[in-house]
């Protein structure tokens, strides 16, 4: 591996035009497929194998043209104080804002609330619903400003009116100024690792290249893979952190090559083949935990996952050939490590840094630095305990916008549960009475507690299959709601022999949270278990890649607690912008340690395989850990709070998904390489002395020798010593 790497990085140094030819010409394709590609439609949310996505599919079956996919609305009014809807003037006024929504190009239906009884028991509150032909993310722009327009109008005669439904999804701030602020602070903590604007300028550059043509190839494939907003800002996110770092892992290693004397060519090569070794392998873990997500069989996670996964390669690639390229480019710009220091100092004797020094500290008192580690994760984890999941809806919007005002109003009008209908599906087809089962059915849940309100049923034209509308007594993502959803399934479908199927958006988000409770175990196994294998291949041990993933535990429970803390209890919520608490996105858990592992096993590999280097050189397991964190420790630093600051850049977004993604991050970036790669693992290198690179000579013989550690390129180095060595003696 090193040495392919090695004449990869010579070649890319010397063919420097054509690599940036190549790249330059890859973004602008990129570029202009993303410019030219039809507008990505609606993003179709399925989840294959439940219950309620078996009743969805059915509907569309036996409800041809009822546009189940299609948007709605729902215009909420509440009258002034004193006063009804009910009242002449107010009922004059809805009845004219209904006629204006009927009129619409796209409006398949809407309801007057005076005769669908959509008004409170008070008459304060009444609602009109609207149905549309189209998905909310296909309305025409003149279609929403029409419901808009219509509100507004209704508002200027002293009503209290607000929109609700997907009709008018909020669309969320990309958080441009916390991404460039991160930005800002990565270049920073570059200028700083690295020495000149010129050095710090190369990640930059190439991670924004490689983001620029991962997220550029999503766009354009975004409408005939179906891809939605979210699956770019992914991509866009962890591309952007690990470009930046796959890239600085390599600058730095090549200053070291020329502060040890290489000409520039041959310091570039080198620097490809060891440090990029490292980053081969360590955006494999990142590749294998996104591309992962597809077991969880979740089409929508799965496209996230790969494509994010897409844009990891792609930085990987050009860390491996754009940055030997341009540092042929920058020529004598980028400076040897610590040039400016040998040249104030009459001596050239090195003196510890703060890594080195740092890990000299955790090898004379491991014991306590592990312990230190262990208890203050595990201490951070504790919230994990009352973790609670679901799925956001308007519930979870700021009280600034108008979805959220009309939550409130409903559920003040007519109960928390009014929010979150749950729909029942009655397949009759091989009934013999299918009214009967109907009844039997509806008579059934209305004995249930917990149930407010259950509508007549509703026949299609076939008479085969019947729709019943339940409002449950508590809000969407209450334990009650799914209490009463499993007991519909369980014993009231049991009353019939027809099948009941249990629906809408509330069930939906209950099926969704238990399949992704389901995966998480099998996920984690396949996950660890690939990444595990690869490690015992990189470390040739089998005690190091298993600290690793015990690590990576602490790491992902401790940031999973942060996140309960902070977007359920509302810990820090206003100073991170949360407005709203509630249950934790039910794909965080499964996200995190996917994302997080790939991340974590990053700095494992950066850190340790230079430890790992020292060692089979010949020191001493403590001289190969001193030596591993005075090569690399403030380069691991800098790469951590660079990638933490492009996450946290994410926590201004409005959206609650990203925000919530953006801080998962940052956090458990922090935690994993300041905590555990700094501290813990040290610790239990020391307290494991030479049984740490352990390996059973059989499985030694049987694995491939991947040469991460560059030993092939060392034995080179010195024959080129010493060009005597392979001469034989000849008698004469």
């Amino acid at each position: 591996m090193a040495t392919f790497l090695y004449k990869l990085g010579r070649l890319a140094f010397r063919r420097r035009h054509f690599v940036a030819l190549i790249w330059v010409a890859l973004l602008t394709l990129a570029g202009v497929g993303a410019a030219s590609a039809p507008a990505a439609g609606s993003t179709s949310f399925s989840i294959p194998g439940t219950e309620a996505q078996k009743a969805f599919d059915l509907l569309e079956q036996r409800f041809p043209g009822a546009s189940a996919d299609g948007a709605t609305g729902r215009m909420v009014f509440k009258a002034p104080k004193g006063e009804k809807m009910t009242d002449a003037a107010n009922r004059a006024t809805v009845a004219k804002t209904v006629k204006e929504l009927g009129d619409g190009s796209e409006v398949v239906s809407v309801t007057d609330p005076f005769t669908t009884n959509a008004v409170s028991r008070d008459g304060t509150v009444a609602y009109a619903s609207v149905r549309y032909d189209a998905p909310a993310m296909e309305l025409k722009d003149a279609t929403r400003d029409a419901l808009e327009s219509a509100a507004h109008e209704a508002r200027a005669t002293g009503l209290t009116v607000d929109v609700g439904g997907d009709a008018l999804q909020a669309q969320p701030e990309a958080g441009a100024i916390g991404e460039v602020i991160g930005l800002a602070i990565a270049a920073v903590v570059l200028v700083i690792t690295l020495g000149s604007l010129v050095a710090a300028g190369l990640p930059l550059l190439t991670a924004i290249i490689g983001v620029g043509i991962g997220v550029s190839t999503i766009t354009a494939l975004a409408n005939a893979l179906d891809l939605g907003d979210n699956t770019s800002t992914l991509a866009l996110m962890i591309g952007l952190a690990v470009g930046i770092d796959y890239a600085l892992f390599i600058v730095s290693r090549y200053r070291g090559e020329l502060a040890d004397g290489r000409d520039r060519e041959e310091a570039a090569g080198r620097a490809t083949g060891t440090a990029g070794s490292a980053v081969v392998f360590a955006g494999l873990t990142v590749v294998i935990a996104l591309a992962g997500l597809a077991v969880v069989n979740v089409p929508m996670l799965t496209k996230m996952g790969l494509a994010a996964a897409g844009t990891v390669v792609i930085a990987v690639l050009i860390a491996l050939t754009m940055i030997p390229a341009l540092l042929g480019y920058a020529g004598r710009k980028v400076r040897p490590a610590g040039e400016k220091r040998r040249k104030s100092l009459e001596k050239p004797a090195e003196k510890p840094n703060f890594g080195a020094r740092w890990a000299s500290f955790v090898i004379r008192r491991p014991i306590a630095v592990l312990l230190l580690g262990v208890v203050g994760l595990g201490a951070v984890a504790l919230p994990v305990s009352q973790l609670e999941l679901g799925l956001p809806d308007d519930g979870s919007q700021p009280t600034s916008t108008t979805q959220r005002r009309a939550y409130d109003l409903l559920s003040d009008g007519f109960g928390p549960g009014f929010n979150g209908p749950l729909m029942i599906v009655v397949d009759a087809k091989n009934i013999d009475d299918p009214k009967a089962a109907a009844t039997t059915v509806t008579d059934g849940i209305k004995g249930l507690k917990d149930v407010v309100t259950v509508t007549p049923a509703t026949f299609n034209k076939a008479g085969d299959t019947a729709t019943i509308t339940v409002i449950p007594d508590s809000k969407p993502s209450s334990v009650q709601t799914e209490d009463l959803v499993h007991t519909i399934r369980d014993e009231v479908a049991s009353k019939t022999d027809a099948d009941v199927l249990v629906t809408g958006t509330t069930a939906m988000n209950i099926d969704f949270s238990q399949k992704l409770t389901d995966a998480l175990i099998p996920y984690l196994g396949l996950v660890v278990g690939l990444a595990f294998l690869l490690l015992i291949v990189v470390f040739r041990s089998i005690l190091v890649p298993l600290k690793a993933a015990l690590g990576f535990l602490l790491s992902v429970l401790a940031a999973l607690g942060a996140v309960v803390a902070v977007f359920q209890w509302g810990w820090l919520g206003g100073l991170l912008g949360v407005e709203e608490t509630g249950p934790i996105m039910s794909m965080m858990p499964i996200f995190m340690v996917g994302v997080v592992f790939g991340l974590a096993m990053d700095y494992e590999v950066f850190l340790v395989t230079r430890m790992r280097e020292a060692y089979v050189h010949g020191e001493t397991p403590s001289q190969a850990i001193v030596t591993g964190f005075r090569h690399s420790a403030r380069v691991v630093a800098a790469a951590a709070v660079i990638m933490m600051a492009v996450f946290g850049g994410f926590i201004s977004s409005s959206e609650s998904m990203i925000k919530m993604i953006g801080f998962g991050l940052a956090i458990a970036v922090f935690f994993d390489a300041f905590v555990v790669r700094m501290a813990i693992v040290p610790a239990v290198l020391a307290l494991l002395g030479r049984r740490a690179w352990w390996l059973p000579k059989w499985l030694d013989r049987a694995l491939p020798n991947v040469d991460v550690e560059g030993e092939a390129l060392a034995r080179q180095a010195e024959k080129d010593a010493d060009p005597d060595e392979d001469r034989e003696l000849v008698r004469v």
